[in-house]
């Protein structure tokens, strides 16, 4: 493994913070809410280390500008950890890596019977979206086969729209699930250029990238987000949201890191709650009109706030456990919409 010095936490990079905040909050709101214009590199980044003082008035406008692009709803999906652990890749904050020692219950690929009793549960709990996520490299034929199976059987059993995530895909795997019927492909870029070698060594930036525009040419949707709290700074937060806008996914998953236990990752401090609302409002202010869907670690990031998540610019939803880490109980979640007035998004994917 190569090197994995964590990079240096910066507060403001020179020249970055704003001298008047609030007349920076105001230009972003004219030009996104009135001229439809998308925001600027330079923009993002003096927003992004913004002080606590103006981070409520930054969710506020996160907030306007995911109700005028894309509503009030809120879309619900769960996951499903198919085939869990023993992955032969080296990515730092991931406790499926074979080569770490995390506490964590690996298993093969599930049988199709369990896949679908998860699927109808996830359908009953609210959710219009179920991902199958495998731990790999990328999918063997065998696993292709189990993965197109459990697909079939899905559509059969249920209207929920399906993604999967799989990693590294050639162009023939991800025709084969799109003309199976999986409407959306996971592959997260995770972390900007600049800062991914810090994360991982076994693949390179580019294969995820490559994978990205693989989905997008077959005709499926592009699901692509990353982890923030890895030791980025601020700056690569906002490398990583403008990297994700050359390929203009459909929807981005933002997830907090959650130290693992026994990776290299395992005792990296939380990130600080209010740099979390702000790297979502920033997100969504990138990507106005995208589905921005809260992932893993909101609970132990955001604690009291979560419901704030919502209020900067988050209308998607990750209900249930995540892939080897417990999540919320659904009902929680879902009386935190209904608190909030928030209706649940009900699109599927087939009649």
């Amino acid at each position: 493994m190569g090197s994995r010095e964590e990079a240096t936490e910066e507060r403001a990079p020179v020249g970055a913070e704003p001298s008047a905040p609030y007349e920076l909050l105001r230009a972003v709101e004219v030009q996104l809410l009135e001229r439809r214009e998308p925001l600027r590199f330079e923009q993002a980044l003096q927003l992004i280390t913004l002080g606590a003082e103006h981070t409520p008035a930054l969710v506020a406008l996160a907030h306007r500008v995911r109700l005028a692009y894309c509503g009030p709803a809120v879309e619900l999906e769960s996951l499903l950890s198919a085939k869990t652990g023993g992955c032969s890749e080296d990515c730092a904050f991931c406790s499926q890596a074979a080569r770490y020692r995390s506490p964590i219950q690996a298993h093969p690929f599930l049988d199709p019977e369990r896949v679908v009793e998860a699927a109808r549960q996830s359908e009953a709990n609210g959710a219009s979206h179920f991902c199958l996520v495998a731990a790999v490299r990328g999918p063997t034929p065998r696993l292709m086969d189990q993965v197109l199976e459990a697909v079939a059987r899905i559509r059969a059993a249920t209207r929920l729209k399906i993604s999967c995530s799989l990693g590294l895909l050639t162009p023939e795997q991800a025709r084969l699930l799109a003309e199976a019927g999986v409407t959306m492909y996971n592959h997260n870029l995770e972390a900007s250029r600049s800062f991914f070698p810090t994360i991982c060594t076994t693949h390179t930036y580019d294969d995820r990238f490559r994978t990205c525009q693989i989905v997008k040419e077959v005709g499926m949707e592009l699901c692509s987000g990353g982890i923030l709290g890895m030791g980025e700074t601020p700056r690569q937060r906002v490398e990583l949201a403008f990297e994700l806008r050359a390929l203009d996914p459909d929807e981005i998953p933002i997830n907090f890191l959650n130290p693992r236990p026994g990776t290299p990752l395992g005792n990296r401090p939380l990130l600080a709650p209010l740099e979390a609302l702000r790297g979502l409002a920033v997100f969504r202010l990138v990507f106005p009109d995208k589905l921005l869907r809260y992932a893993g670690g909101r609970e132990l990031v955001l604690r009291d706030l979560q419901a704030l998540g919502l209020l900067s610019g988050v209308n998607g939803l990750i209900i249930g456990n995540y892939l080897t880490t417990p999540g919320r109980p659904p009902a929680e979640d879902l009386q935190m919409l209904a608190d909030l007035e928030m209706p649940v998004w009900r699109a599927v994917s087939h009649p």
